[in-house]
């Protein structure tokens, strides 16, 4: 029979290793994302868009908020996050438009 604090220890790599997994999945995910929205800033500085569009952003909130909620994230967790990344997005469009 395994010690417990063994079977403790194991199972904590265990999950440190699906950790680790869903790290690499969100970089490369955000990087994916990162590379579309990349290109929507240079579509819109090539037809003077502005680089932000709150009903849309809006929108997209909600949507997070309601796909957090099936996930059984915190809402306020995604809508924080995504704020985030809008914020990060709208500064790389009006690099665009510079």
């Amino acid at each position: 029979m395994t010690n417990p604090v063994t079977r403790a220890a194991e199972v904590l790599k265990e999950h440190r290793a699906s950790i680790d997994r869903l790290d690499a999945i969100l970089v490369y995910t955000l990087g994916e994302r990162f590379k579309h929205t990349q290109a929507v800033g240079k579509l819109k500085a090539e037809h003077d868009l502005p680089p932000s569009d709150p009903d849309r952003e809006a929108n997209q909130i909600k949507r997070l908020e309601d796909l957090a909620k099936e996930a059984d994230l915190d809402p306020e967790f995604a809508k924080k996050f995504l704020n985030f990344i809008i914020a990060e997005v709208i500064q790389h469009h009006k690099q665009h438009q510079s």
